[in-house]
């Protein structure tokens, strides 16, 4: 059954209310029907409240609605009272209307005729005033109006110009008019004009029918008389800075030209003049594009020869303002300036200022770079006490890299994105920001590594820290530095270097700062070696070793040796970190027990040892089979030899140099028994006291075999000491 249709449902427009409650009679209990009352009750109470909400909600409406009717009716009977009015009145001016034409029907074409009349009377009035009136304006220097109004007189001239009447007043105002021209023309020419004067005057030319090509021409040549004066009182202006230099170039001079290029272009390109030849306008544009970038080549120039004096010396950030206005303004007449070629711009200046500033930087660093060096020079040659060589490095290095820091960050400037010019845009632009690299940061980098190499040389007269001092700092630089600052300048200036054939890799330079490092620390070991050598050589060869008395004690130069050696330890030890297991001074010797110490014993508290000399009777030593088979199974030692960047290795090289000096010198002595005893007494000092400073004591003690075995061969009576005396001798000593 359909539900529309159905009488059960309260809904529906068919319900039928006694069959309902029959239903419910019929199926439901008591209990149901009773439920079934209740939900009624409580649907028609609902149904009841909406209802009256609904009335409530929209009285106003309804009361609104009454109010606008009853008003519209009477406004309705208002408009109808003046709409018959209207037409009333409209019917009574149709009847006058009527009347009018009817009556003036006759009078109309007698009314044209005289219109005309006046009009040409008006004509003929304004004709017989002009020459006065073209004299007064000439005299009160109106030249537009004068011109316009000849013109206009032309129109009527070529009419009524043949009446006798006219003809005079046409050649008065010819005449005038000739004048005018001639005073225009040397206005024109005259030097004083500005440019805004200049196209006004060639306009009126052009209107008085003057010679097109020659005024095309003049125009130019005034211009650039005019133009010429800017530039010269441009160059005059150097207590302004640079942003108002341009300021003031722009203003007039510029402005100036494009005023004078825009007028030309409309005046001889634009137009075309029957009475010209056909590459008149072709050639009107050549000679306009020649003007223009001749101009605009000179006010450049102008502006470069400035940037060029300011560099290092104004505000760069002023001076790219300045550019950065002038570069927005001739893009701007590149776009006014329609079918000419503007041959340069600003772009090549920003450039090259920016070459020229990487230049000035450079020469800063150079400059910083060594009041640096003197600074340090200047500390280690002053100092009263020791100075603290790490804090000379420290600052050696910091002050080099934040420098070099600055720097770049002063030539990111260039780079602003705020800027309306982007010069990495342009090949010589990308060129310069590579040079700011390779050139600034490289070349500066290198200059440092050229610098400090020159201490290293033999004729350099350096004192031994300062090449302590330059070394380590190239070592700083070959570990960190570098590859900081390369890095950096990479980050900043967006340089892929990494896949670059023409760049400098890192590699490069930190394989030169470390060259550096190594030649001024091997100059720093030459230069203490040969410190001790002296000492030493001098100990032997101011000695009369064939009239010594039996030594008694160690020679007072062989402590000053260990003294020194222990003084450079100490330097050396606060620069240079010590290998695992030899932090400081060593506190015993090698307990290898493969090998022999020489000359003595050690007391009960050290492995026992004993000379290699000593092992052998007098009638032995007298042989020299003993020191040629000792040298046969002997590594040959290299002295002059690179040292290794660390404490043991370096004290070791100063310690060669010095024990090769004493080696030659005492080969070429001759000994008595007791020379040869003090020769014993001072290598087992050495030897007590030098194996401290190294890692492994057998060169050491090799060398300090030769030196006896040497004083031996040299010997005129080969008997040497006890052991235990000449150990009692050194521990005393």
């Amino acid at each position: 059954m359909d539900e529309k249709e159905n009488p059960f449902d309260m809904d529906s427009p068919s319900f039928d209310a006694d069959r309902y409650l029959e239903k419910l009679l019929k199926e439901c209990s008591l209990k149901q029907i009773m439920d079934t009352e209740a939900a009624v009750v409580k649907d028609t109470q609902t149904l009841h409240s909406d209802m009256q909400t609904l009335v409530y909600e929209n009285y106003n409406k309804f009361i609104s609605a009454t109010d606008t009717i009853r008003k519209m009716k009477d406004d309705f009977k208002q408009m109808e009272t003046d709409v018959n009015l209207l037409m009333n009145k409209m019917q009574s001016i149709t009847t006058f209307s009527e009347q009018i034409t009817g009556t003036l029907q006759g009078t109309r074409s007698q009314l044209c005729r005289l219109s005309e009349k006046h009009s040409l009377l008006k004509r003929l009035q304004f004709l017989s005033t002009l020459p006065a009136k073209l004299k007064s304006l000439i005299e009160e220097q109106n030249y537009a109006q004068a011109v316009q109004d000849y013109l206009h007189a032309q129109k009527v001239f070529a009419q009524y110009g043949r009446q006798p009447s006219f003809d005079g007043i046409k050649r008065d105002c010819d005449a005038i008019m000739e004048e005018l021209k001639e005073r225009l023309r040397l206005d024109f020419q005259s030097a004083g004009n500005t440019a805004q004067s200049l196209t006004e005057i060639g306009e009126l030319l052009l209107q008085l029918d003057e010679k097109t090509c020659d005024l095309a021409s003049e125009m130019l040549r005034c211009a650039s008389k005019r133009l010429h004066e800017q530039i010269v009182m441009l160059q005059d202006q150097t207590e302004r800075d640079m942003l108002e230099f341009v300021d003031m170039g722009i203003d007039g001079f510029l402005n100036d030209l494009a005023l004078v290029v825009t007028s030309y272009f409309d005046m001889f390109v634009a137009k075309h003049y029957e009475q010209e030849r056909d590459d008149f306008q072709e050639n009107a544009l050549n000679a306009l594009n020649v003007f223009l970038n001749e101009n605009i080549d000179k006010y450049l120039t102008l502006v470069q020869d400035r940037v060029e004096s300011d560099i290092g010396y104004g505000d760069t950030q002023v001076m790219l303002r300045a550019l950065d206005r002038l570069h927005r303004r001739l893009q701007a007449m590149r776009n006014i300036c329609r079918g000419l070629q503007v041959q340069r711009n600003t772009l090549d200046i920003i450039i090259g200022a920016a070459h020229q500033l990487c230049d000035a930087h450079g020469k800063s660093l150079k400059d910083h770079f060594a009041d640096s060096l003197s600074a340090v020079r200047l500390s280690l040659v002053s100092a009263k006490s020791d100075v603290n060589l790490s804090e000379l490095i420290n600052n050696l290095y910091v002050a080099m890299v934040e420098k070099i820091k600055g720097v770049l960050q002063d030539l990111m400037i260039f780079l602003r994105t705020d800027w309306s010019f982007n010069i990495k845009a342009e090949n010589k632009g990308a060129l310069c920001v590579e040079g700011i690299r390779e050139h600034l940061l490289i070349g500066f980098l290198r200059h440092i590594s050229k610098v400090m190499s020159g201490f290293a040389d033999v004729s350099s007269s350096s004192p031994p820290n300062l090449l302590l001092v330059l070394s380590k700092t190239c070592l700083e630089l070959e570990q960190q530095g570098v590859h900081m600052l390369i890095t950096l300048v990479d980050d900043l200036y967006e340089i892929d270097s990494e896949n670059s054939a023409t760049l400098t890799h890192e590699t490069e330079i930190c394989a030169e700062m470390r060259e550096t490092a190594q030649s001024l620390l091997d100059s720093y070991v030459r230069l203490q070696g040969t410190n001790i050598s002296q000492m030493l050589r001098k100990s032997v060869e101011t000695r009369d070793w064939l009239n010594c008395l039996e030594p008694r004690s160690v020679r007072a130069v062989m402590k000053r040796v260990v003294e020194e050696l222990g003084s450079i330890e100490t330097v050396l030890a606060s620069l240079y970190e010590s290998n695992a297991g030899n932090a400081g001074f060593r506190t015993t010797a090698s307990s290898d027990s493969s090998r022999k110490t020489y000359f003595s014993n050690f007391n009960a508290s050290k492995p026992q040892y004993r000379s290699n000399w000593s092992n052998y009777t007098p009638s032995q030593l007298e042989s020299s089979y003993v020191s040629n088979i000792h040298r046969l199974f002997s590594e040959r030692v290299d002295i002059f030899t690179s040292v290794e960047f660390s404490k043991a290795s370096i004290v070791m090289g100063i310690i060669k140099i010095g024990l090769k000096t004493l080696l030659e010198c005492v080969r070429l002595r001759t000994f008595s028994k007791f020379g040869l005893q003090q020769i014993q007494v001072d290598a087992h000092y050495l030897q007590m006291n030098l194996w401290r400073f190294v890692s492994d004591e057998n060169l050491v003690n090799f060398l300090l075999d030769e030196i006896l075995g040497s004083a031996v061969h040299r010997c005129l009576e080969s008997v040497l000491m006890e052991p235990n005396a000449v150990e009692i001798i050194c521990e005393r000593g």
